[in-house]
């Protein structure tokens, strides 16, 4: 098990939003400062158009950083999950995340099954999981029937217990369900907050430890050091009215406070 840090974590200071939108090398670099050992790349556009002279830099770069290599994508389609699987052969990753739906793709839970059940088995002959993350489009019910129809070792769920909260799914409840199953956790904490006149609430990020994530119980039900699951920093931070400098900064902030916490939980 190890603790690692996501480009979600870098969310604004990659955006459009960014006057020089930070690398994938200087958020590697950065990683290692803070003290992560893994870095997922998760829905990073960029690297859909790297070819194979860029992803060896990128590999080599992780190597000498001391960073393991984790990557994110959307959607089930076989011919984008192979896809993403040689890009996985070629950064040295062995698990690679995704969701069931794309904007364009929505599948039920029979034809998810009958779509994974052409890439998982070359999945598995490469040594690489693929996980499903916990979301509010999809209840947690319907995910586990799409990981229980396929029934691979190699098919399991990412754990996001405050992403289901849209879906008034309880986080304790979705971690419960999937516990058994969870091959890489997602660490961010939430909370609401009133509206201005008690109209309402915004349901947003804050900093792990301050919000309603059950951290020491989740650990509990899912056990990722006996079972060697990396557990990966992310944020859902508001952008701050005092504009980007104040957001960049307070983004790096909380980025530091949650691998500090969690390399003080070991």
């Amino acid at each position: 098990m190890a603790y690692g840090i996501s480009t979600y974590a870098y969310f604004w200071r990659i955006s459009g939003r960014a006057p020089r939108p930070m690398t994938l090398t200087e958020m590697l670099r950065d990683t290692a400062e803070l003290g992560g050992r893994v870095f997922q790349i998760c829905d990073y556009a960029p690297l859909l158009s790297y070819d194979s002279a860029q992803l060896a830099d990128v590999r080599a770069t992780a190597r000498d950083l001391g960073l393991t290599l984790e990557l994110g994508t959307r959607g089930i389609g076989p011919r984008h999950l192979l896809a993403f699987l040689d890009k996985a052969g070629e950064l040295g990753v062995t698990l690679v995340r995704s969701m069931l739906n794309t904007a364009g793709h929505r599948p039920d839970t029979a034809e998810a099954v009958t779509l994974l059940k052409e890439s998982v088995p070359r999945y598995e002959a490469a040594g690489v999981t693929l996980g499903l993350e916990t979301y509010e489009q999809v209840s947690t019910d319907d995910l586990l029937t799409v990981v229980r129809g396929v029934g691979s070792e190699h098919l399991g769920v990412v754990l996001d217990p405050g992403n289901s909260v849209a879906r008034l799914e309880r986080p304790a409840d979705v971690v419960a369900a999937t516990a058994p199953h969870v091959v890489n956790i997602h660490v961010k904490d939430f909370a609401f907050t009133r509206r201005d006149g008690w109209v309402g609430f915004t349901y947003a990020g804050c900093p792990l430890g301050e919000g309603l994530l059950d951290y020491d119980g989740m650990i509990s039900a899912v056990r990722p050091a006996e079972r060697g699951l990396n557990q990966i920093v992310e944020h859902w931070l508001p952008w701050q009215d005092e504009g980007y400098d104040a957001t960049a900064r307070l983004e790096h902030q909380w980025t530091q406070h949650s691998i500090n916490t969690l390399l003080r939980s070991e």
